[in-house]
């Protein structure tokens, strides 16, 4: 066939699909309806990780997974526009790496706020001025996010579902020369990540730590001298240019990130469940915590702690597990660790989100 023709047969499947479109919309205003009377949240993280399922396993090619899965992202993220309009609260402000996470995870079609910090966020949140909240949580090279972990102390929101971003940093500034840089403005857990880079590239330039790699961004383009270290997109909304690109120290930097709600989320065979505890104070209290996990074979994927800042050397635990809370082995297990425990808390139960 010559160009034309194919581009006709483009046409008359771009139809169908559109038609197809439509139809899938309609059943979703129907649903719509449905979680309304029984007063159901909009977003359902279940339902999420299964239709994503479907489309990856039924996928049949050219089209990449993920190309496949970024498609279906926004055709969700319309139908969660037509149920209700959604607002999703975040560590801004625009194009931070929470944002770029927040938009992995809820798509296009959503309303988004940005908040200042992360108490913002859990009180945008609490108070109902937004539906649910995205807060980074760790970093696979500099570890945890305290202040995230602090929130959830004395929060009664729950985590509802995870998303996974990977984090490539650029260099970004006015200037087209590194000599003329006397300042690079950005994160302090950014500064952590290029350490090396910086070390090795620009050894004497002061770093000054900001709120977000977003406002670094903004102010390296209104002064002179000044560079940020940020995401592409942040450059190009302040229009910066990439001095060097991919400048941290590790190829697999990857940051995860927490969806916050009032709700938990229901078992889809394949979650993580997070726990908040303190221990006895008693000879072996640590050990006798994770008795109920061994015991009941139960895989811990992370175990943190966190100065309680009510009593001198008391700590909280953040453990996350593989599972959900109403899974037999888990409710086992946590009712063993209940006994154990001088406290505990179930942070929510929620699918466990893929790496790509």
């Amino acid at each position: 066939m010559d160009l034309k023709a194919i581009r006709r047969k483009i046409d008359l499947i771009d139809s169908r699909i559109l038609d197809l479109l439509s139809a899938r919309a309609e059943l979703t205003l129907d649903i719509g309806k449905q979680k309304a009377k029984r007063k159901e949240s909009v977003y359902v993280p279940d339902r999420e990780k299964d239709v994503y399922k479907k489309v990856v396993s039924g996928n049949k090619g050219p089209l990449s997974s993920a190309a496949v899965k970024a498609i279906y992202r926004e055709i969700m993220s319309g139908s969660l526009e037509l149920e209700k309009p959604l607002t999703i609260a975040y560590l801004g402000p625009e194009f931070t790496f929470t944002h770029l996470a927040s938009l992995k995870k809820f798509g296009s079609s959503v309303n988004y706020v940005g908040c200042a910090t992360i108490k913002d966020v859990f009180s945008d949140v609490e108070k109902e001025r937004a539906d649910y909240g995205v807060v980074p949580i760790e970093n696979s090279i500099e570890g945890a996010v305290n202040h995230t972990l602090d929130m959830f102390i004395d929060s009664d929101l729950k985590i509802c579902s995870e998303v996974f971003l990977e984090i490539s940093h650029d260099l970004l500034s006015k200037e087209s020369d590194k000599s003329r840089i006397k300042k690079i403005y950005s994160k302090d857990q950014v500064f952590g990540q290029c350490r090396l880079w910086l070390e090795a590239n620009l050894p004497r330039v002061e770093l000054v730590e900001v709120a977000s790699t977003a406002k670094a961004a903004m102010i390296a383009s209104r002064e002179k001298g000044a560079a940020c270290i940020a995401s592409k997109l942040a450059g190009r909304k302040y229009g910066l240019k990439t001095l060097y690109a991919s400048i941290e120290d590790s190829p697999h930097n990857v940051t995860r990130f927490l969806v916050i709600g009032t709700k938990d989320a229901n078992p889809t065979r394949d979650d993580k469940t997070s726990v908040m505890l303190t221990i006895k104070d008693k000879v072996g209290a640590l050990h006798d915590i994770l008795v109920p996990f061994k015991k009941n074979r139960i895989n811990l994927t992370k175990i943190e702690s966190r100065p309680s800042k009510t009593r001198v050397w008391e700590y909280f635990f953040f453990v996350d597990m593989e599972g959900h809370y109403r899974d037999p082995k888990i409710a086992r297990a946590l009712a063993e660790l209940k006994d154990e425990a001088a406290y505990l808390k179930i942070l929510g139960s929620y699918p466990k989100a893929g790496k790509d």
